[in-house]
């Protein structure tokens, strides 16, 4: 039998209202940049090993980018 459990921001998980596992951040707890704000840059890697910057690769396109908040287990 699954069981789920919706909270007061419309999640669902495989675990109880009020469990240890689904405790969310506490108030007042940055949670990014506001829209329009200009992010600070960054440097990963691709796949083939090229170094990419965020900002100066894209030079002056816009981006949009996603946070996706985790899974609870």
């Amino acid at each position: 039998m699954s069981f789920h459990e919706r909270d007061h921001l419309g999640f669902d998980a495989p675990a109880p209202v009020g469990h240890p596992a689904r405790a969310n951040m506490p108030d007042g707890t940055p949670t990014g940049p506001d829209i329009g704000e200009r992010l600070p840059d960054w440097v990963l890697t691709d796949h083939t090993g090229r170094t990419i910057g965020f900002h100066a690769d894209r030079g002056d396109a816009k981006a949009a980018v996603v946070f996706f908040r985790s899974a609870v287990w």
